[in-house]
């Protein structure tokens, strides 16, 4: 019986080795394998946004993903970006604007944002709804998670919160 190969990863700082077959998306791995619930499978073809996470930083669909073709990468997701003590702006934008409704798209619209201001602090309204557009979210809460964003760049930034 031929066996997966073994391979690592390190995943929200934690240096992991997994077996899966080389067919395994980075999704099935995270969720099924390791219990990380944040991403999850939308479309299956990267295109809505709903399995963001980082690779080495930078946001990635782990759903298109193959597992074994990270292996040795450093991984973040939603559960790596903050902790329950201690929210990443983002998430404590998204609590504050109240920019959550069914939550589906929750993660891949916090997994970019963040990305976003990692990159750019201090991005324009146009500048936030250009980089989450690739994110689909069907319950109609665009303003209050542009809002979510702005209120996280200024948290960030030091600014006091509107």
């Amino acid at each position: 019986m031929n066996r997966p190969p073994r391979f690592d990863l390190t995943v929200n700082g934690r240096r992991v080795e997994l077996a899966a077959s080389r067919e395994a998306t980075l999704l099935h791995v995270l969720r099924n394998d390791l219990g990380l619930n944040g991403p999850k499978y939308g479309c299956g073809l990267g295109q809505c946004g709903a399995c963001t996470v980082w690779v080495d930083g930078v946001a990635a669909r782990a759903c298109v993903i193959p597992a074994q073709g990270v292996a040795g990468r450093e991984i973040t997701t939603l559960e790596g970006l903050g902790s329950r003590e201690c929210w990443h702006p983002v998430q404590q934008g998204f609590e504050d604007a109240q920019a959550a409704q069914c939550g589906y798209c929750l993660n891949g619209m916090v997994m970019q944002a963040a990305a976003l201001l990692a990159r750019e602090p201090n991005p324009s309204e146009a500048r936030i709804r250009s980089e989450l557009s690739g994110n689909l979210c069907r319950c109609g809460t665009h303003v209050e998670i542009v809002a979510a964003v702005q209120r996280a760049a200024l948290a960030m930034a030091g600014g006091a919160d509107s």
